[in-house]
């Protein structure tokens, strides 16, 4: 009886002294907070909680997610459903299946055209601007040549100019080179993007070492084996996010081939949805908003999943140059 007392009395002592352990961890977390923001450091591993940010936070994340609920609740539900239900509400019927078979088999598959437009429009032009970005922007940051000040300008003023204010004079060139209504209308603007070739011009300057690239060619080591054994892989997080901007920009691409294509076997998704979400507005029409919305959805899934498997690259980038050497 005696042993179970003192076991008890143990088992007590043990939460009262585990108690003021944390209780002294949080005296010690908060005095510390306070001499930081005296100092004006933060420290990570021990950040002040917020809830007025945690709230302003999960705003953010709730008008960002928003769109894609919608597009997933809408694309679950018939024409019928989707003119006579709450928008954010599910129809009568599960229809998702039967959209997505009628969006690939709707006016003899275009939709599938339209896609495979896309894809050779990012895979093509979205590729090369992603190549010539990167070996643009390697060569301005890690050689010296005369006009070098004089590039950084004309890039600084390129990027500060809007694509649409370009639209009109690339349409009239093509135009008079007879390449409107061609794929090339939406491929050859697509291989130039100022922000991406300035993105990696920066990047370049700081992920790569000057000593190691001068280590490379003291070993005999070429320009080109350097630069794609040696430096390619410690500019992949630019790469990744260069890519990205690329991909999504010419993915998204709207008013360039509104005014580039009229052959409806060119479109890209952008402008085939479009289509089909006026058809309704036309003399005969008929509506099928439940096919744009199920179509959009199908559209962003591939973005969607490049941008999951690409994140790891951009984690093991961000603490680059975060260490003093």
């Amino acid at each position: 009886m005696s042993e179970s007392m003192s076991l008890k009395e143990q088992e007590k002592a043990a939460k009262r002294a585990e108690k003021a352990r944390q209780k002294r961890v949080e005296l010690d977390e908060k005095a510390e907070r306070k001499r930081a923001e005296k100092a004006g450091f933060a420290n990570v591993n021990n950040p002040r909680r917020s809830k007025l940010l945690t709230f302003v936070c999960a705003l953010f994340a709730v008008y960002c997610l928003f769109p894609f609920v919608y597009l997933m609740i809408n694309a679950t539900k018939t024409q019928a459903d989707f003119t006579s239900t709450f928008g954010m509400g599910f129809g009568r019927s599960f229809a998702l299946w039967d959209n997505i078979v009628t969006v690939f088999t709707y006016q003899d598959g275009i939709f599938a055209r339209w896609l495979l437009n896309t894809l050779l429009y990012v895979v093509i032009g979205a590729g090369g601007a992603t190549l010539l970005s990167i070996m643009g922007g390697y060569a301005l940051a890690k050689f010296r040549f005369p006009g070098r000040k004089l590039v950084f300008a004309i890039i600084i003023g390129a990027i500060s100019v809007p694509g649409i204010a370009l639209a009109v004079p690339q349409f009239l060139l093509f135009a008079k080179l007879g390449l409107t209504n061609t794929p090339w209308a939406m491929i050859i603007p697509s291989l130039v993007s100022t922000f991406g070739l300035y993105l990696m011009w920066i990047f370049s300057d700081q992920a790569v070492p000057d000593e190691l690239l001068e280590a490379a060619r003291v070993d005999g080591a070429g320009e080109m084996r350097t630069f794609f054994q040696i430096s390619l892989p410690l500019l992949a997080p630019g790469i990744v996010t260069t890519a990205l901007f690329t991909i999504v920009a010419t993915w998204n691409n709207y008013f360039l081939p509104l005014i580039m294509l009229k052959d409806a076997d060119w479109y890209p998704l952008t402008i085939g949805l479009n289509q089909w979400k006026d058809q309704a507005s036309t003399a005969g029409g008929q509506a099928i908003q439940n096919l744009v919305i199920t179509g959009s959805l199908i559209t962003i899934i591939p973005l969607v999943i490049a941008f999951l498997c690409l994140q790891k690259y951009w984690q093991s980038g961000l603490a680059a140059g975060a260490v003093k050497e």
